[in-house]
């Protein structure tokens, strides 16, 4: 299926590793340009700079001009057709509720939520005078399925829904389309690295990491597909959402979690 993604340029936040490089990469697959926004430029994003058609941004888009830094950047080379918000970083709260300050919640919201709200207000203007474009954010699914294990990220996640719907409609007239994904757990860094999710529950419960990644599966009656999502897997349905193939679909919110979820 040609997604008519040629020449289209996006901008990927969260580049570096992950779903944002494998969203980078699905975009340079179907002929698109890519300018990418992280703190830093891992040896993988490197390697797709080197293709001519990645402009990889080092910027920190916890910061109030971060955002806007990374759209100005392709604001110069055209304008971005597709911002994709996948920039978001969560802390296992493993003390509880009670042992996370104003501080911690500041932090998990300046990265999991303001980034993608002042990365959407720099990029609107240029799309309403371009006649239209696509957002699409990264949620997760504890937008809907809180946990206080990660009771800041859900918040935040819950916030960035309630966001991209309320904008579906204020500028569906102008031909900006807002669309979020909620991938369940997904093999990244972030859930399987050396510091991530699971690694941390091993430490707290005083358990190996395999048992603690099993503990992750099993969670909240088990995935149907007893596996983690792969990255390529939500970067496949970032780009459909991207292109014209679905023109109709706004205010979307795309469940992606091997089963987890079993209510409707």
């Amino acid at each position: 299926m040609d997604l008519h993604l040629t020449d289209r340029l996006a901008v990927v936040t969260g580049a570096s590793s992950g779903i944002g490089l494998a969203i980078t990469r699905a975009f340079l697959d179907e002929g698109a340009r890519v300018v990418t926004g992280s703190r830093t430029v891992s040896p993988e994003l490197a390697a797709l700079v080197d293709t001519g058609r990645v402009d990889a941004v080092v910027v920190d888009l916890s910061t109030p001009d971060g955002p806007a830094e990374l759209v100005r950047r392709a604001e110069a080379q055209g304008g971005a057709d597709i911002l994709v918000n996948n920039v978001g970083a969560l802390t296992p709260r493993t003390e509880g509720f009670l042992a996370v300050g104003d501080d911690e919640w500041m932090r998990t919201f300046q990265l999991s939520f303001f980034a993608a709200v002042r990365a959407i207000r720099a990029v609107i203007p240029g799309m309403q005078a371009r006649g239209g474009g696509n957002v699409v954010t990264i949620g997760s699914v504890n937008a809907f399925l809180p946990d206080p294990f990660i009771v800041d990220y859900s918040a935040a996640k819950a916030a960035v829904w309630n966001l991209s719907k309320a904008l579906s409609k204020e500028y569906g007239p102008d031909g900006i389309r807002f669309n979020t994904i909620s991938p369940g757990p997904v093999s990244t860094p972030l859930w399987l690295g050396e510091h991530g999710v699971a690694a941390t529950v091993a430490a707290a419960q005083g358990t190996d990491f395999e048992t603690a990644k099993r503990d992750v599966v099993a969670a909240q009656g088990g995935f149907s597909t007893g596996r983690f999502t792969e990255p390529s897997e939500v970067a496949d349905l970032v780009l459909l959402l991207s292109s014209d193939r679905a023109g109709n679909t706004t205010g979307a919110d795309f469940l992606i979690d091997g089963g987890l979820v079993k209510t409707l």
